[in-house]
């Protein structure tokens, strides 16, 4: 598994430079940086002997360029999902991972994982973490539930490096492409079957937490991909007729 950690507006050079140095710590190297600030002389410092990490660093103007080739996308939250509102809790599904579960999750998967880190004031917005597949929350105490970003990735750091050297078969993930073409395909079917309107997107966010959690692999993409085209097909009047061994 490829980890790419991707810090979305960090707004603190200091912020950068200690998570650059954390990623080093535990084995990891893909940094992406959307419209991050500016990386000065107090970044470089916390980075320490990780400045090679800052250096190697991609920096991109928008969260869906840096999502480019990633084949799984992990959001982080620290909303507190049982105090928010109604619709908010569909959004983000209750309950997250837990940092842990999630490096059981991964274990033994083979592509690329985008790891998304928000904005320290506010994390990550609405629009974001519908671009995630699965959503992961540290448990902190309600007394002072925030977490400094740097802070937060060294435990995801630390629970997503543990397995690395564990023996295991290693099972290629979906990739992102598929998935894509996936949702796509999906909102093509509830189109030609007069879906309501006003729960297309509600329904394809769910469909793709389902497909997060479920761990599809590149076959399990294709054949739901395959299904979906033989629908499609027949609500069209273009499927061809069954053999007679079939009917």
């Amino acid at each position: 598994m490829n980890l790419r950690v991707v810090l979305v507006e960090p707004l603190y050079d200091g912020n950068v430079g200690s998570v650059a140095r954390a990623m080093k710590n535990f084995g990891f190297r893909d940094l992406a940086l959307v419209n991050p600030c500016k990386i000065e002389d107090f970044g470089l410092a916390m980075a320490s002997h990780a400045r090679d990490i800052l250096q190697m660093s991609r920096t991109f103007g928008s969260l869906p360029q840096a999502l480019q080739g990633c084949d799984l996308v992990v959001g982080t939250t620290g909303k507190r999902l049982d105090e928010a509102q109604h619709h908010l809790r569909l959004h983000l599904r209750v309950p997250c991972f837990t940092p842990e579960e999630l490096g059981r999750k991964l274990y033994g998967k083979d592509g690329t994982v985008a790891l998304l880190l928000g904005r320290e004031d506010c994390g990550l917005n609405s629009e974001e973490l519908a671009l995630c597949d699965i959503l992961v929350s540290i448990s902190t105490k309600s007394e002072y539930p925030v977490m400094n970003l740097s802070h937060s990735a060294a435990i995801l750091f630390y629970e997503l490096s543990q397995l690395e050297d564990e023996e295991g078969d290693n099972v290629e993930m979906a990739h992102g492409d598929s998935l894509s073409l996936l949702q796509d395909r999906t909102r093509s079917l509830l189109d030609e079957v007069s879906y309501p309107l006003h729960k297309v997107d509600f329904t394809l966010l769910m469909l793709r937490r389902i497909l997060g959690r479920a761990e599809l692999t590149e076959r399990e993409a294709r054949t739901l991909l395959g299904l979906i085209k033989r629908i499609r097909w027949r609500i069209a009047g273009c499927e061809k007729p069954e053999s007679p061994e079939r009917r």
